[in-house]
């Protein structure tokens, strides 16, 4: 089987959040499965998401890209065939004509997307061209449903080395959290270490406030084009949720020095996550769908991430965090700062408890969180639409 891929490969580094690993994460879990990864020479999809919509500069972007990927594709297509078209696309990077002239050519069409629930509140209408939709998070199948459009439900694509698929030798430092600062985690946080709990915070901004992330793609319009874009993309809730944000603003809090680390390399951040006696996780996140102090809150790749390099996994509850494990038995789960306080004070007392967490974390993850298993399961379903 041969899959074409298009997973975020850039050229060179972009002012976007890091996105490099997608790449190695599809590319490998399809060799792994047997299947043979294909990607346009010469193509950088990441740049797609340094253009806002509606621009001359994305025009330019999706006229050269998707000229290429289809010219590739055809060649690829009669030489050996190419089975599916495997996507990680963003609304503004898909161009609908090209879509239908790969289906046209015999390739059956597929997008993956991690964020629905944070970007949308109905699926865009240019995904309605794919012929197959997957979706991680459990609390976006619904607005798929209603859109009736063929899915899958699946977990975050993850692929980590052999050697690093087993449980750790030794555990060393404190507790900790990696990922960059944002309200909500620093709040959350920040209730925690005050309620006497001990972790280490590592990612961009947590030494400062004035550090935290920011969205990409950050357009320049004036005030009034950039409020009725707002209205038109997330509605009236998401207005109201904005309001309500400016009238109840959570209190921005300080993380003590002690406890602010920093931004990990690569290899750091799978040695600390290996062995950290227990890796944290956060499910809430600021989107303009919720205020602040009723968050959205959904299962993030670190869900897979962790439990799979061996961690003794404790993370925020959502919906659906059950149909991927069984809580309290392969991962622990909190749901506000004091249950937090209590789970690590719970589990820092038991070295033994931490041991089988992992062991059976990383078994269940490796198991049935591949991306092995989600590709049997696209193809499955593909074949039974498609027949």
């Amino acid at each position: 089987m041969r899959i074409l891929l298009s997973c975020l490969q850039s050229l060179r580094r972009h002012d976007i959040p890091a996105c490099d690993f997608w790449r190695e994460y599809f590319i490998e879990g399809c060799r792994e499965a047997g299947v043979e990864p294909l990607e346009v020479p010469g193509v950088d999809w990441a740049e797609g998401l340094t253009y806002s919509e509606g621009t001359g500069e994305l025009e330019s972007w999706k006229s050269r890209t998707w000229g290429k990927t289809l010219s590739f594709a055809r060649e690829e297509h009669s030489r050996g065939g190419v089975d599916l078209f495997l996507g990680y696309l963003y609304p503004q990077q898909v161009e609908v004509a090209s879509i239908k002239e790969m289906q046209r050519t015999g390739i059956p069409c597929v997008n993956f997307f991690c964020d629905n629930v944070r970007e949308f509140r109905k699926v865009p209408e240019v995904y309605t061209t794919f012929d197959l939709h997957w979706v991680p998070e459990y609390e976006a199948l619904s607005i798929y449903q209603q859109a009736h459009l063929p899915h899958i439900h699946a977990a975050m694509p993850c692929w980590i080395p052999k050697h690093l698929r087993s449980v750790p030798e030794r555990e060393e430092g404190p507790a900790v959290f990696v990922g960059s600062a944002d309200i909500l985690r620093r709040n959350l946080f920040s209730q925690a270490l005050e309620a006497g709990a001990d972790f280490m915070l590592h990612g961009k901004g947590w030494a400062s406030p004035s550090d935290e992330a920011v969205p990409f793609c950050v357009k320049k319009e004036g005030f009034l084009a950039r409020q009725a874009a707002f209205l038109r993309r997330h509605g009236l809730s998401g207005m109201l949720s904005k309001v309500e944000n400016k009238m109840f603003p959570l209190p921005t809090r300080k993380i003590p020095q002690p406890n602010a680390g920093r931004i990990l390399s690569s290899k750091d951040y799978i040695r600390v996550t290996r062995e950290a006696p227990v890796v944290l996780g956060v499910s809430r996140v600021p989107s303009p769908a919720r205020p602040l102090r009723n968050p959205l809150k959904y299962s993030r790749l670190r869900d897979i991430e962790a439990p799979m390099l061996g961690a003794c996994y404790l993370t925020e509850w959502t919906q659906g965090l059950d149909k991927l494990y069984d809580l309290g038995v392969e991962v622990e789960t909190y749901r506000s700062a004091d249950e937090m306080v209590e789970k690590l004070r719970m589990l820092s007392s038991c070295p033994k408890l931490r041991l089988e967490l992992r062991r059976l974390g990383q078994r269940r993850a490796l198991q049935d969180h591949n991306v092995c298993s989600s590709i049997r399961k696209i193809i499955s379903t593909l074949q039974g639409r498609l027949s």
